[in-house]
C-alpha cells in the first residue's frame, strides 16, 4: 500500500470489524485498513465450525453497543453471530477496507519518521504497509493450533481423533461412542449436541467446572423489543444485564462458599436423580475452586444437565494413563471405550498476534512491559490492543477501548501531536496479566504482559470503572506522554 495510514487495524473478527466501524462512527477523517491473516472475517466466529458453537455470554453484551442484537435468542449460535458481524461490516462500509490472506510477521517504530512500517506475507509475497497508529485486534489465542497435550498410547488409538479448533466436516458421530476429554466451555457445548445422535458421549474431565444453566431467550428482552425502538430496547437491556453481571460477579467473590453451595445445588435440581440426592453426591460437579477463579460455563436452557439426566451423556473425573486401541484407561483403572475421541483440552493464548514488535531498532519484549489502561504498553509508541473482559462478555470492553482509542487519535489531531506513548511505570509492582487459574491462562502467564497494583497500570475486569476510565477519564492524565506540535497525526 503507498500511501500512508493513519490507522492499521490487524485483524478482521469481533474487535478488529468493532474497532473499524467506531473509526467510521467517532473519527471519520482517519484513513485506516484492517489487515486479515485468514480469507475471510469473523475471527473465532469463522474459525470455529464444532457442533452447537455458540456464544457463552448473552448477546446484548456480546454484541456491538452501537449495532442493537435483534433476534430472539440471547445466547445465539456461531452461524447468527458470523452472519451479525459480517451486516455490521458491511453496514458502516469497513469490509470494502479487509485486505484478507494478509499475515502481519513484523512491526517497527521510528521516532524520527514518527511511523509504523509494518511488514506482511500475502500470497508467498512480502507486502509493507506504513501507518501512524496500529491497533491490534487480533485475539488473545493461536488460530493455527490448539493445546493438544501428549498423552501416552495415543497412536495405538484404533478410532478417530479431533479438536474442536480444527472440526472436520465429514465427521459423523451417529451411533458412535464419543469420549470428550476437557470440562471448558467448548466441551460442555459439544457434549449435548453430540449426545443427540452418538450411541453415548462420556465427558471425562481432570476436575469440574461450575456450570449454570440460563434461558436461550431472554423474555424481558423480547417484550422489550416489540414494545420500545429496537435501539432503546437493546441499551436498556444491555444496561441490565451488565449492572446484575456486576452484581453477581461482587456477590460470589465476597461469598465464595454460598456462592459455591448455591451453583452446586443449582446443578443438582437440574440434574435430578441423575446427581444424586443432595449437593454431597454430586462430585462430578463440585468444583475445587473458588467461583471466578475460573470463568464459569453458561449452559443455556440446561442442555447439558439435560442429556445427562437422560442418560445420553456421562461425566468421568479421571486422570488419563494411556491411550488403548479401544479408548482410555485412566489412572483409577477404569476403560473407557470409544470410537471418536474429542480433545476439547483448550487453546494456545498469544497476544499481540505473534507479531515481532521493535521501537527505533529494539526489540519490544511485551512479557516485560505493564499495560496502560488495559490497552497500550510501557514505552510503545501510537500502539493499542484489545483485550476483553475475562468475567463478562469480550465487546464490553473492546467497544470501550475503541471509543477510548477514537477520543485519543481526535485528542492529538486537534492539538496537532502526532504520538502517544505510555511511560516506564516507575515504582509500580509486577503483577500477573490475569488472575484467573485455568490452564491455558497459566501456561502462558510468562508469555503474557504485565499490569500494576493502581491506575492507569492495573487492569479493572469492572465495567463501571473501566467507563469512567476510558469514556471519561481524561485523554491527558499526567501520565500519557505526547510529542510533536508540527503536523497532524
Amino acid at each position: 500500500m503507498s500511501k500512508t495510514l493513519d490507522v492499521l487495524i490487524v485483524g478482521a473478527g469481533l474487535s478488529g470489524v468493532g474497532m473499524a466501524c467506531h473509526l467510521k462512527r467517532r473519527a471519520p477523517w482517519a484513513r485506516f485498513a484492517l489487515l486479515e491473516a485468514r480469507e475471510n472475517l469473523g475471527g473465532t466466529w469463522d474459525l470455529f465450525r464444532y457442533p452447537g458453537v455458540r456464544s457463552d455470554s448473552d448477546m446484548f453484551t456480546l454484541g456491538y453497543a452501537f449495532r442493537p442484537w435483534t433476534q430472539a435468542k440471547a445466547i445465539a449460535d456461531g452461524p447468527s453471530i458470523l452472519s451479525y458481524i459480517r451486516e455490521t461490516a458491511a453496514a458502516y462500509g469497513v469490509d470494502r477496507r479487509i485486505v484478507y490472506g494478509t499475515k502481519v510477521v513484523s512491526a517497527c517504530w521510528s521516532s524520527a519518521e514518527t511511523l509504523w512500517t509494518v511488514e506482511t506475507e500475502s500470497g508467498g509475497e512480502r507486502v509493507r504497509y506504513c501507518a501512524r497508529f496500529l491497533a491490534i485486534c487480533a485475539g488473545y489465542y493461536r488460530y493455527d493450533r490448539g493445546h493438544f497435550p501428549d498423552f501416552p498410547g495415543l497412536d495405538s488409538f484404533a478410532g478417530r481423533v479431533v479438536h474442536p479448533q480444527f472440526w472436520p466436516g465429514d465427521l459423523d458421530c451417529a451411533a458412535k461412542r464419543v469420549l470428550v476429554i476437557g470440562s471448558g466451555a467448548t466441551a460442555v457445548t459439544i457434549v449435548p449436541e453430540m449426545a443427540k445422535t452418538a450411541a453415548q458421549v462420556t465427558m471425562l474431565q481432570r476436575s469440574p467446572t461450575y456450570m449454570v444453566a440460563r434461558p436461550s431467550q431472554d423474555a424481558l428482552a423480547n417484550a422489550l423489543r416489540r414494545a420500545l425502538p429496537a435501539r432503546l430496547a437493546y441499551g436498556l437491556t444491555r444496561l441490565r444485564n451488565v449492572a446484575l453481571s456486576m452484581h453477581f460477579y461482587r456477590l460470589m467473590r465476597k461469598h465464595p462458599e454460598k456462592a459455591k453451595r448455591r451453583l452446586i445445588e443449582m446443578a443438582g435440581a437440574e440434574l435430578g436423580d441423575a446427581g444424586g440426592a443432595s449437593a454431597a453426591d454430586l462430585t462430578d460437579f463440585t468444583p475445587r475452586y473458588n467461583v471466578w477463579d475460573q470463568r464459569l460455563c453458561l449452559v443455556p436452557d440446561a442442555d447439558f444437565f439435560h442429556s445427562v439426566r437422560d442418560g445420553r451423556a456421562r461425566v468421568v473425573t479421571d486422570e488419563i494413563e494411556r491411550f488403548t486401541p479401544q479408548g482410555v484407561r485412566t489412572k483409577s483403572g477404569r476403560t473407557l471405550e470409544a470410537d471418536i475421541v474429542v480433545v476439547a483440552t483448550g487453546l494456545e493464548l498469544r497476544l499481540l498476534g505473534d507479531v515481532a514488535f521493535s521501537v527505533d531498532g529494539g526489540r519490544v519484549d511485551f512479557a516485560q512491559r505493564r499495560v496502560y489502561k488495559g490497552c497500550m504498553y510501557e514505552g510503545v509508541p501510537n500502539l493499542i490492543s484489545v483485550f476483553g473482559y475475562t468475567n463478562s462478555s469480550w465487546t464490553l470492553k473492546a467497544d470501550l477501548i475503541s471509543g477510548y482509542f477514537c477520543r485519543l487519535l481526535n485528542f492529538l489531531r486537534a492539538r496537532r501531536l502526532f504520538s502517544a506513548t505510555p511511560p516506564q511505570a516507575t515504582g509500580e509492582p509486577s503483577l500477573p496479566f490475569m488472575d484467573l487459574t485455568s490452564g491455558y491462562v497459566t501456561r502462558a502467564l510468562d508469555k503474557l504482559p504485565k499490569q500494576g497494583a493502581r491506575a492507569p497500570w492495573r487492569i479493572n475486569q469492572n465495567y463501571a470503572k473501566d467507563v469512567r476510565l476510558l469514556r471519561f477519564g481524561r485523554i491527558d492524565d499526567g501520565v500519557l506522554r505526547f510529542s510533536g506540535a508540527a503536523r497532524t497525526v
